[in-house]
């Protein structure tokens, strides 16, 4: 489990669940919220060891392996009488949802004395969320699977455009972002980023820490927006070495931004 300090008394801590997901915990001394809590047992079991209170989920999608642990921890929290209020995309089915949210709506919570903002990211899935602070020392974003170290969520529900679009959104927020993604993809991602832009230095020496980091079990997340926009190829569709790549693997793609991206989206499907 890692901790990541953001301000005196809020800390952010990965619950690694399932075979590459991370649940956050969004904590302070005596209370916690959960991120996309797909395994209850792993939130009640870091729960109890920290003797903490839980009262707030907040999702980003409906996928089960990002709500599968709502149910359980609905019941626990009853068990224990404390209130506990779960937030989620307003465009999806969320169970036991108390608060359904859509773009530029505040999500507060007060014991954590933290407050976010949400962010439309249809894509992955059509109602897809993200929650995003600039109240700590550094700017916060919980993004489920939308954009990942290296790489971007499949497109389930939404289309090329609508994810590049929000894609770029997230590009557009300050560089010092530090990005909470759901799964630890990284390594992968970096494989197939390298084939795409095999000659980008900044993405030779990024994939070169993550192996360091995966060979001594360590996380690669949180990264950041401005090491993102150096090494993702989804967030580089603009780039003519993209383009380039994306024309090679397919003759069809004209060379911009929306072709490019979806091309190597398709390419990274197959790879």
């Amino acid at each position: 489990m890692s901790t990541i300090k953001s301000n005196n008394t809020d800390i952010i801590k990965a619950l690694p669940a399932f075979a590459d997901n991370y649940i956050w915990g969004i904590t302070n001394s005596t209370k916690a919220a959960f991120v996309d809590p797909g395994d209850a047992d792993v939130c009640i079991t870091f729960l109890e060891e920290n003797q903490l209170i839980l009262n707030a989920i907040l999702i980003t999608h409906h996928h089960a392996d990002h709500t599968g642990g709502i149910k359980k921890l609905v019941a626990y929290c009853q068990q224990q009488q404390w209130p506990l209020t779960i937030y989620g995309p307003a465009k999806e089915t969320i169970p036991h949802c108390d608060v359904k949210l859509t773009e530029n709506d505040i999500v507060t919570l007060p014991e954590l004395e933290v407050s976010f903002t949400v962010i439309d990211l249809p894509g992955h899935t059509a109602g897809h969320i993200a929650y995003f602070t600039q109240e700590q020392t550094t700017p916060i974003l919980f993004c489920g699977d939308t954009l990942f170290s290296g790489g971007c969520g499949r497109l389930f529900e939404g289309t090329p455009k609508q994810m590049l679009t929000s894609l770029t959104k997230l590009a557009n927020l300050p560089e010092n972002t530090k990005v909470y993604c759901a799964h630890e993809y990284t390594e992968a991602n970096l494989k197939f980023a390298l084939a795409v832009e095999p000659n980008n230095e900044n993405l030779i020496n990024y994939s070169q820490q993550v192996n360091k980091l995966r060979n001594n079990k360590q996380s690669t997340i949180p990264t950041t927006i401005k090491v993102e926009k150096q090494i993702n190829p989804f967030l580089r569709s603009n780039k003519a070495t993209i383009q380039s790549s994306a024309m090679a693997f397919d003759n069809n793609t004209q060379a911009n931004s929306l072709d490019a991206f979806t091309t190597i989206r398709r390419w990274k499907d197959q790879f």
